[in-house]
Formats: C-alpha cells, structure tokens, sequence
C-alpha cells in the first residue's frame, strides 16, 4: 500500500464521494514524528532499490537515485552538519537551484534538528544580508552558479551570524558522497570560484561518517522556514514544524495524483516552498518517483522534450509556462504518458486548457495555497471537473470562510477576503498550516486571531461552494462604487493572443476615483496602437461585465516581477501615482 494510508484513514479512492471526503479525511501523526525516519528509512527498507529521484543537469547528464541511495546520502549529510558545528535549531539557508543535492541535504537536516532555510540562486548582496541577520543564519551552502559566491562574499562583512559557508561542485563535476549514475559538469553561468572561506562541502560530504542519528524532536519544533516574497514590504519569515509534509499528503497524492511507479514533475526552484509542493514529500508517499530538471533557463521546447523523453506521468506548472508550452506544436511530442496536469498561481485562461487538453490530452487542474499553508483550495478530486477561472472547493484539511472586514461570513456572492478556521473546536489548526511569523509575534497576531488565519487573498463563493479568486486584498481596485479584482481582468486579457503578460491595477481618476489600468507585455508579432487598444477593451467588454474593461492600457517589455515572479502591481501603482516604491518591495 502506499505509505501515505499509515497516517491517513482510507486509500484516497476508498471515499465514495465528494462529501466523504470534505467530512471524513483525517490524518495521524506521532508526537515525535519525522519524514526523514519515519518515511525514507522506511522506503528505503521496503523498496530499497526503486527509484526516488531522476535528476537531469542543465547539461544533459543523468543520475539516478534509489530511496536507499537518498537515506544513506542523507545520514552522511546530517553528521557532515555535526560536524560543522550545526545544532538543533540551527538555521541553515540552501541556495541550491535544482541540484540533486538538495534531496539528501535536506533530509540530513531534518534527521539531526536543523532548520533548513530555502533561499533561491537569484538573490543580491541586499537580499542575502538581509535574509542572513533577520533569521541569525548559520550556516549558508551553495552552488557555485549564477553568482551566490560572490554575492554572498560581499555581504559577509555585515552578516555575523554566518560561521559557515559551503559549496559544492568545486571541481566543477557532479560526485559527491558516493552517489549513483554519470558524472557530469556543473553547468550554467557565473560560476565563481570561491575563497579559502568555503568549504568543500563534496569533500567534507564524502568524508562523512554514516553513523546513526538519534531523532530528537517534538512535531511541533521547527523544521523549516520560508523567507515569502510579498509584493510590498521585507520578505516575511514563515516558519513550518514537522508536521508539514504530511499536510502535503492532499497536495501529491490527491491533487498531482501521483501514483505508485509515477514520475512527477513539478517546475520549481528549490528555493522557493512549491517545490516542497511537488519535488519531494508527497511524491515519494504516493510511491512516485521525482523528475528534476536542473536547466539555467526556461525553454518550453526543451521541457516538452524532456516530458517526452523521460515518461512523465504527472505534471504541474504555473499558468505562465503553460502558455509558453502551447504556442510550441504539441502533437509533435509524444505525450501519452501524462496522466495528470495541475497549475497554481495564476489566472488558468480557457484557451491555455483547451489548447493543452488537446495537444497533450490531459485536462489541467487548478489549485491554491500559500507559503503559509499547503493546498487550501482545490480541484482535482475524480468526482470534480475543472471549472475554468475557479479556485476549486476548500481542501478537506482546511475550514475556509469568506469573511467581511470583521471576521464574519459573507453570502454566496459577495467578495470577501479568505479565512482559515483554527479553533480547537473544530480540530484547531490544520497540519501543514504555518506556525506563525519567525521573530514577528505582532505580524502573526494581526493576521492570525480570533481563531481565524486571514490570508488576504479575496474571493466570492457561488451557490455551488466554489471560491473564484479576486485579488489581494490591497490590489481590489474601487472604481464607481463597484470593487474590481485584478485577477478576473486579467483572466480575460489573457485569452487575446496579442497579450502575453499582463498586470491589472488602478490609476487615479477624477470621476471614478479609480479607473483600470492593464500593463501589457505583447506576444511576438503585435506592437501597440490605438486600434490594438480598443480591441483589447472591446475583448474585455465582451466576456465580461463592461465596467471592468480598461480604460487605460500601457505597452511594456516587461512586467516587474518579485524573485519569485510573482507581478510586483505595488511598483506598477506607485510609479503612477508619481511616488517612490516601498523598500524591499520584493
């Protein structure tokens, strides 16, 4: 049986229906549990030599890894973290790209008590001074691409807290820790070599007893922490027990629907949570293996190339890179292994979904969650079908409401912001949910009270009990006395070909108070005009309600983007406004 139905009460196809499923799914979880113990060790006692991660370098090279390769490489990684000097409740910031190192590196961290902390490769010498202090990190390991050395090495002087620094690949190949497969370089851009300041980690990693480890934790000590990129304000520190991954249990084994001999494969930098969505535990509980695509830059034909080549069964993107995907030919790559998509992020617009449906012949399947959460909303279950532009129905772990500004639930219809029921009456707070702000109690208090999480994130519920998302709750643009959510306009934008990318946000006017504004990124062969304009206004007026068409509509080559590529609308309204950006607007 899959490993995830000893914490769960049923297979997930024994509920027999939707309801079942919202009322009855429940999970156990031991008081001192751990995945590392209590899930790879005992995959890899029970199918030593089944594959748990097929990892590709940006170079082409294979290596392939059992659940027993991963165990070993991971006890010898926990004892390399002793022997640094690593303690329980240590924080260590990863900065890994998509290395297959990131498998056993964080699981040697969970086993002997550290705190991993997942940072990506894109950061400057400002973000990673400011991620180091704020979090007191210890210790910093990464790749020697895209410049992390030299900016780290830059940021040293103001970062006391940081004794240890380490990266791998030195030698510019792929060994380390005896593991399996090829050999192959590192790869990519920027690879810095580093000072005498740096250790060795291949070489220390190698060198590395494999002696055992004894768990010691609590599941409610802290095993992670996410540095979240808003679109104003510093990065908030997310802090998750051990109790998270198996909060992902609805994420891969009932929404990606990864199965037993699957190979999944969800984009995602290792520096952000997402790839916890879908690069490591629910997979391997479902029995899936993980697909890693270590590439240096995006090109949809070398992903599609890639889910040909290697079989993949299940698949997530976020709606963007699906849009890229379907402008390529699809029936020109053998796509029949897929047997799931899913997408989360974004706007999914009908044409991307009928073009990959198909094209690929598989339906695409929405979801929604946050750093602070895991999947909290959802479609993907046999007994529902995609509704295009719906969020879905809440998760079966999480009590969702839509509340009005003072905490109370709204009729179907009505807009309100999303809120999360925590209160101990109804089973508290949800496995997987966050534990609060690091170092931040006055933030987690304001947007965690009253027994109610508010995400500020805005939607409706229809009659149906399916939430459509609106927008944040400070990118709501008022105009005329109706609230427009940016979300929605740019659902529809999307579906012109002319548009490629798009941010809806409001601009001063002096009869409305606000009028909508979309800034628009165009697809390769339209350039802006007047008449481009109106059609854009006239597409928006026709499939949806004609107040919320854009009365104002500015050409650009580029959106501006958080590291994590979220659209930064705080820039885009500052910049009209005539003001200067918050700081750290990340």
């Amino acid at each position: 049986m899959p490993l995830y139905e000893k914490y769960t009460n049923k297979h997930r196809d024994d509920f027999a229906t939707l309801e079942d499923l919202q009322k009855n799914y429940r999970l156990s979880i031991p008081d001192d549990f751990n995945f590392a113990f209590d899930c790879l060790d005992v995959l890899a006692a029970q199918k030593p030599d089944a594959l748990a991660l097929l990892w590709i370098s940006n170079d082409g090279e294979e290596r392939r890894f059992t659940y027993e390769q991963i165990r070993r490489l991971s006890v010898k990684a926990a004892n390399f973290f002793i022997a640094q000097g690593i303690k329980k409740g240590d924080m260590v910031m990863l900065t890994m790209s998509r290395d297959w190192r990131f498998w056993p590196v964080l699981m040697g961290l969970h086993r002997m008590g550290g705190v991993a902390v997942p940072a990506t490769f894109l950061l400057t010498k400002k973000d990673i001074e400011y991620r180091v202090n704020a979090a007191s990190i210890k210790m910093l390991l990464t790749t020697p691409r895209f410049g992390v050395v030299q900016a780290t090495e830059e940021a040293l002087a103001n970062c006391p807290s940081l004794e240890k620094l380490a990266v791998f690949n030195v030698a510019g190949g792929a060994g380390g820790a005896g593991g399996a497969g090829s050999t192959g370089g590192a790869g990519g851009a920027n690879i810095a070599a580093p000072s005498e300041k740096w250790i060795d980690f291949d070489a220390q990693w190698e060198a590395a007893p494999e002696t055992p480890i004894q768990r010691g934790n609590a599941k409610s000590d802290m095993m992670l922490m996410a540095f979240s990129s808003g679109t104003t304000g510093y990065p908030k520190m997310v802090w998750h027990d051990y109790t998270y991954p198996l909060g992902h249990i609805i994420t891969g084994c009932f929404w990606h629907r990864c199965e037993d001999g699957g190979l999944h494969f969800t984009i995602s930098d290792t520096g952000w949570l997402k790839s916890l969505w879908g690069k490591m535990y629910s997979q391997w509980l479902a029995g899936s293996a993980v697909f890693a695509y270590d590439f240096d830059k995006f090109s949809a034909p070398d992903i599609l190339e890639k889910i040909a080549k290697y079989k993949v069964t299940t698949f997530c993107a976020p709606p963007t890179m699906y849009r890229y995907l379907i402008k390529e030919d699809l029936k020109a790559y053998d796509l029949s292994a897929l047997r799931h998509c899913t997408t989360a992020g974004e706007a999914l617009n009908p044409e991307v979904y009928k073009v990959w449906l198909e094209g690929a012949g598989c339906k695409i399947f929405e979801g929604f969650g946050q750093t602070e959460t895991t999947l909290s909303c959802w479609t993907g279950y046999p007994w529902m079908q995609p509704k295009l532009g719906s969020m879905g129905l809440p998760s079966p772990s999480y009590r969702m409401i839509i509340a009005d500004d003072n905490g109370r639930e709204v009729a179907p219809g009505v807009t309100g912001e999303i809120c999360v029921l925590t209160d101990e009456a109804g089973g508290g707070k949800p496995y997987g949910m966050f534990s609060g702000y690091y170092r931040d109690e006055e933030m987690t208090k304001s947007i965690w009270h009253d027994d109610l999480y508010h995400t500020g994130d805005t939607a409706y519920k229809d009659e149906m009990g399916l939430l459509w998302y609106v927008g944040r709750t400070d990118d709501v643009i008022k105009s005329s006395g109706y609230r427009i959510g940016p979300f929605e306009v740019e659902s529809v934008l999307l579906e012109h070909p002319a548009v490629t990318e798009c941010a809806v946000t409001g601009v001063p006017d002096p009869e409305r108070g606000f009028a909508v504004k979309a800034t628009v990124v165009l697809s390769d062969g339209y350039s802006g005009s007047p008449e481009l304009t109106r059609e854009l206004q006239d597409h928006v007026k026709r499939i949806t309600a004609p107040y919320k068409y854009p009365r104002v509509v500015e050409y650009i080559d580029a959106l501006p983007k958080t590291v994590n590529g979220k659209i930064r609308r705080s820039e885009i309204r500052a910049k009209d406004m005539g003001g200067a950006d918050a700081q750290w607007g990340e």
